[in-house]
């Protein structure tokens, strides 16, 4: 028989090897077509060299690009972080809403998901913006969540944005570019 741990053991172990598993977690991808929209194979033989270098030019490039989109998602998920893409996405996303009848639902859906605290995908807002988006939640408009937007846009242009350039996603993905061409 083996001998029984005490509990405590038993947890800390079990939260070593999660731990374990976490630290090993990498930014590589040598297989693109799990980050790539639609058919990625065809998607990758597209995107060009240039295209994916653009990126680099600035963070609203990246984002209006579909591939980079993509690209960054995949990083941001091995930084356990894309709640505040998706977030800035569902913004995007809520601005196009033209009727008045689904403001007021997709609005409380994206405060319930993303601003409320404990939300199942909070970013990470302080206390002024997420008070006023709250405020603004008394009468949804189309710029409701504005502040809070620029806020999660910010964050992501000045942390996550450079370390994806300097990831090996992006690395990885402007060599398998740049092999095609040769």
């Amino acid at each position: 028989l083996t001998p029984l741990l005490p509990p405590t053991d038993h947890r800390n172990r079990g939260m070593r090897t999660r731990l374990g598993c976490l630290s090993h977690k990498s930014d590589s991808y040598n297989d693109f077509t799990a980050i790539l929209p639609d058919k990625p194979n065809r998607a990758l033989k597209r995107l060009s060299t240039e295209e994916a270098t653009r990126w680099a030019d600035s963070f609203d490039v990246l984002l209006s690009h579909k591939y980079g989109l993509a690209a960054f998602r995949a990083f941001l998920k091995t930084e356990f972080s894309e709640e505040n893409l998706e977030f800035w996405l569902a913004c995007e996303d809520f601005k196009k809403t033209r009727s008045a009848a689904k403001l007021a639902s997709k609005a409380q859906r994206i405060f319930e998901e993303f601003i409320d605290v404990q939300a199942p995908r909070e970013v990470n807002i302080d206390f002024q913006t997420r008070e006023l988006t709250r405020r603004n939640m008394q009468e949804p408009s189309l710029s409701c969540f504005d502040q809070a937007q620029g806020k999660v846009h910010s964050l992501m242009e000045k942390d996550s944005y450079p370390r994806f350039l300097r990831s090996k996603i992006y690395t990885d993905l402007l060599s398998q570019t740049q092999r095609r061409l040769s």
